[in-house]
């Protein structure tokens, strides 16, 4: 099997990026590596910081076209994957032309609004839409007007050496020193509905009934020194800490020393602006260390975050619920390290690197070249 991978620029390391390259990965694991080719977006550091707001220079989107065009007509691919929904228009290209069908992957806010009409045929047209949460398989079939069965589910996984450096990570309860808290997502303004406002609110009361608890936020970005200021305005200066953009290993060491992760993200579909976790990696992260979640009852991290086993789903939107749950879990902590404990092995157990292979394995199952048309969903 001949898979040709056309993908925006993976030169960054965002959540879109991360999957790709583990999609990559697996798919060398499974039909070897001179099996997969990749053709990507190059971009300058320039052009990347003008792609993030939505202008790709012309002259990088042609160099992209020609050397996929090149790359498929030369090398005659089994299967092509369209990495994001923007670069459907050329699987679909590539497809009339005769060369191969093509699948596109689908993560989030990418495909939960109107989409460019050449996006839209090219989404609808793909042989295959494979989406990472069966919240964004659900708005690709109901806004997108995707058949069911042209749908598949591939969620992400954790790496595997971070998988392994925190299983080995004992779950105690705390002894001597604070409650704390951690939220871990980028500070921007853009990203509000992540929720860090709301925890902030609700820390007032967590305060009161749990002294000394201790907020650390970690991350960067222009909405940085709005939340600041609203924890000023609490009353909340000694008890939350911003860490800022943290290293891995200072990432890494926040996990370790957090008692409960909590990211009330909301969920909001708007046609022109939604907003939402895709997925959610950040929960794994989290739940790999052992550590009790306190997330949204809506959206896609509800699909692998069970309540009451995990952790606690809140109403986003409602800080008094939030409050709740993070005092039942501080003043309980023999309670949040077992419930990290079954967080831990469900992620071990379904979201590992071997997992997620296990899962494109299926998509293939039974499949020869010619049959790629035909839909095999995994679950």
């Amino acid at each position: 099997m001949k898979v040709l991978i056309l993908a925006p620029t993976l030169k960054s390391l965002g959540g879109i990026q991360r999957y790709v390259l583990t999609l990559i990965c697996a798919l060398e694991d499974l039909f070897g590596k001179e099996h997969i080719r990749l053709v990507t977006l190059n971009l300058s550091d320039d052009a990347r910081d003008a792609a993030s707001s939505g202008g790709v220079p012309t002259t990088a989107k042609l160099r992209f076209v020609v050397a996929s065009l090149r790359e498929a007509a030369v090398w005659r691919p089994d299967l092509i994957i369209c990495a994001h929904v923007g670069i459907a228009p050329l699987g679909k290209l590539l497809r009339v032309l005769g060369i191969a069908p093509y699948w596109v992957m689908a993560y989030g806010i990418d495909v939960w609004a109107q989409l460019r009409a050449r996006d839209h045929r090219g989404l609808v047209g793909a042989d295959r839409v494979v989406t990472i949460s069966e919240f964004t398989r659900t708005q690709v079939v109901r806004l997108q007007g995707v058949r069911p069965e042209r749908t598949c589910l591939l969620p992400p996984c954790l790496d595997a050496e971070w998988m392994a450096e925190a299983s080995s990570y004992s779950i105690i309860p705390r002894q001597q020193r604070r409650p704390t808290l951690l939220t871990v997502s980028r500070l921007s303004s853009a990203e509000r509905y992540k929720g860090h406002d709301v925890v902030l609110q609700a820390l007032v009361q967590v305060c009161r009934e749990i002294p000394g608890a201790l907020y650390v936020i970690v991350g960067d970005g222009d909405d940085r020194p709005r939340l600041e200021t609203l924890s000023r305005q609490l009353g909340l200066t000694d008890a939350v800490r911003f860490e800022g953009a943290a290293p891995v290993e200072t990432l890494k060491a926040c996990y370790r020393d957090c008692d409960i992760f909590v990211m009330p993200a909301r969920t909001v579909l708007d046609q022109s602006a939604p907003k939402g976790e895709g997925f959610g990696i950040v929960f794994l992260e989290a739940m790999a260390y052992g550590k009790p979640v306190i997330g949204p009852a809506s959206g896609a991290p509800s699909e692998f975050i069970h309540h009451g086993e995990h952790g606690i789903l809140v109403n986003p939107e409602d800080e008094q619920e939030v409050a709740s749950a993070l005092i039942e879990l501080l003043a309980s902590p023999q309670r949040a390290c077992e419930m990290g404990a079954a967080a831990r092995d469900w992620v071990q157990r379904e979201y590992s690197y071997a997992r997620f292979g296990e899962r494109l394995r299926r998509l293939f199952e039974g499949a020869s070249p010619k049959d790629l048309r035909k839909p095999q969903c995994a679950s």
